[in-house]
């Protein structure tokens, strides 16, 4: 489903810095991987690559059967608004919208309105524990519950593609612990698959394989390592 070969990527100025040296990767269709590493190893540069915001100087970026370095500017945004789903760990969800219309706005952008678009709000919003929440805006809810707005966002689309940047990393842990399982939940459900970057082993250990980017590029991490 998603398949990374030979990526490398070197960011230009007085010292070029390469973070990605010829890396390799693939997951499969459903399978939810966990990538960690040391702060500035470029994860974060990673998931902007496999996300398309972000271009390789060297390799292959193949999403969902779609090779990335064949589309222009406007064919990525019409990918990712299609086929990828977002979970951040700032929330990033819009202040002026209530919980309902963030979990909309996916929709809106591909031109999902209207009775059935409402509907599957309600049942995302109820699958993630928001059903009676939908009204409230960002600034009465909790930093969990905002994380649970996102998820029903990131997902409400039916992405194939879900990536999620520390999205546990402004959380206390039992917070933290809830929303890891309602994402692993929720992507099993809808048949998607995760990409997660995190410095947390906790978060790591929910997943079905984990990995740790170094100098050298990624190398598998058993889940009893992670813990």
């Amino acid at each position: 489903m998603l398949s990374l070969r030979s990526v490398r990527k070197t960011f230009a100025g007085p010292r070029s810095l390469t973070v990605l040296h010829g890396l390799s990767l693939e997951v499969a269709r459903g399978e939810f991987v966990a990538i960690m590493g040391e702060s500035g190893i470029g994860k974060s540069t990673l998931l902007n690559i496999i996300a398309g915001l972000d271009r390789p100087d060297r390799g292959t970026v193949i999403v969902d059967g779609v090779e990335l370095e064949a589309l222009d500017d406007d064919a990525l945004t019409k990918l990712r608004r299609e086929r990828m789903g977002f979970v951040f760990q700032a929330f990033h969800v819009l202040p002026y919208l209530s919980a309902a219309q963030n979990v909309a706005l996916p929709l809106a952008l591909i031109g999902e309105r209207g009775a059935i678009a409402d509907t599957r709000v309600a049942m995302l919003l109820d699958a993630v524990g928001m059903d009676a929440r939908g009204a409230s805006m960002p600034r009465e809810l909790s930093g969990g519950e905002l994380q649970r707005v996102a998820i029903a966002r990131a997902l409400i689309h039916r992405p194939s593609l879900v990536l999620a940047d520390e999205p546990t990393g402004n959380l206390d842990a039992e917070s933290a612990s809830g929303v890891m399982a309602l994402l692993r939940g929720q992507l099993r459900e809808h048949g998607a698959t995760g990409v997660l970057v995190t410095h947390s082993r906790a978060a790591a250990s929910m997943c079905d394989r984990v990995l740790t980017l170094t100098a050298d590029g990624l190398r598998e991490t058993s889940l009893s390592d992670a813990r």
